[in-house]
Parts: C-alpha cells; sequence; structure tokens
C-alpha cells in the first residue's frame, strides 16, 4: 500500500439487502459516505461534480457513482472495447498490491456497459479477461441533472482475485469526461479521487490508488 494513502470508509449494511436499480435511491445509501473531492490534475476546468458511495455486506460490494453532468457523450457503434472506451464513463481499478502485476479494471458507461480487463505493468491489457459474469451487476439511469452508475460485486470474486487483505480493498476511483472539439471529434478529460501526479494523466500507476476500507 501507498504510505499515508487515502482511505474512505465503507459501512457495513447488518441485515437488511441493498438492490440494484441503476437508480442509487434505496434508502440505504444515506448510510455511506459521499465522497466528492474528484479533481484532474492535468486540467484547469474543474470537473463536475461526482458523488460516489460505497456499502458492504457479507456478500457484495455496493458501489454508486452520481455525477451531475447531462451533457454526456456517447458512442454507440456497438459494444466493443472501442466504443466504451470512447464514451463517458466511471472506472473502478482493484490491485492486490502496488506491484500492479496484475490488477483489474471495469469501467462503466451511462449505458452500464462494461468494459472489464485485466491488466499488468506497462498499460498491457488483456481485454479477453472479463469478470465472472455473475459476479458483478451494473445498472445505470439519467435524469435532468445527473447520470448514476450503480452495481454490486461479490466479496468471493474480490476474495479469489486476492483484492482484500484483511479489511481493505486498494482501489482507484476515475471518471473519463469526453468533450467536443469540433462537433466531430471529442477529446477526454481525465478525472479521480487521487492525484498521481504524473506529467501526463496516467491512471495505470501504482500513485494512483487509495484504499477502501471495510469497516465492521
Amino acid at each position: 500500500m501507498e504510505q499515508n494513502a487515502k482511505t474512505y470508509e465503507v459501512h457495513l449494511i447488518a441485515n437488511e439487502k441493498l438492490k440494484i436499480t441503476g437508480k442509487g435511491d434505496n434508502i440505504l445509501w444515506k448510510d455511506a459516505v459521499v465522497l466528492s473531492n474528484f479533481i484532474s490534475p492535468w486540467s484547469s476546468e474543474n470537473p463536475s461534480r461526482i458523488e460516489f458511495r460505497a456499502l458492504w455486506d457479507k456478500n457484495y460490494l455496493f458501489f454508486c457513482f452520481k455525477v451531475y453532468d447531462t451533457n454526456i457523450h456517447i458512442d454507440k457503434k456497438d459494444n466493443s472495447v472501442y466504443s466504451i472506451g470512447n464514451s463517458d464513463r466511471v472506472e473502478l481499478f482493484f490491485r492486490p498490491d502496488r506491484s500492479l502485476n496484475p490488477y483489474y479494471c471495469l469501467e462503466m458507461d451511462t449505458e452500464a456497459r462494461i468494459m472489464d480487463f485485466i491488466a499488468y505493468p506497462n498499460k498491457k491489457f488483456d481485454y479477453n479477461w472479463n469478470w465472472p459474469e455473475n459476479d458483478i451487476t451494473v445498472k445505470s439511469s439519467k435524469n435532468d441533472t445527473s447520470f448514476t452508475v450503480e452495481g454490486a460485486i461479490s466479496i468471493e470474486s474480490l476474495k479469489k482475485f486476492h483484492l482484500i487483505k484483511g479489511d481493505k480493498i486498494e482501489t482507484g476511483i476515475f471518471r473519463a469526461k469526453y468533450n467536443s472539439i469540433d462537433n466531430k471529434n471529442f477529446e477526454p478529460t481525465w478525472i479521480t479521487w487521487i492525484n498521481p501526479k504524473t506529467e501526463t494523466p496516467n491512471f495505470h500507476t501504482p500513485t494512483s490508488f487509495g484504499i477502501l476500507h471495510l469497516m465492521p
């Protein structure tokens, strides 16, 4: 783990069940800590407000992104990695340790499409790898002020990939925002919870990760 790494407390759901709808409107979410101090270290513009929440129970890690942005760019050519990778999205990266050998990436757009892959140092990505289908659920919604991406990941799968160490999960939390250059071409603004302190945008580095602390 990084020394003095930022930590987000994930509160435990004791006796109730959290149903994923894509709206993030379950009453249980009121018990989650709101993480909103996201930044874009490589851009002079302040990003739209992002609220990230997480909860857990004995079976699942639950997460919810609410992004106060309605100017959404999405590439709908197909459901390929290329298409999702050229769309506004939110991202969760998980690693067993700072070696990043390997680490696991979940990139989810506003249509709840998932670009999931295993990665290795120096941005070596294996897009043929997928998070086990029965171990992840992602849903999304939009309204007049924001979009929401809500999901659940099984604790069993996190343990299988050696991602839970005691009560901690080393995690990167990100967003990619695409802005129009000339009404035809779009360029991304990269937004992160942790400033990795790289000269150019880079989430695929040890310094971009914080800690999700599973509270008892």
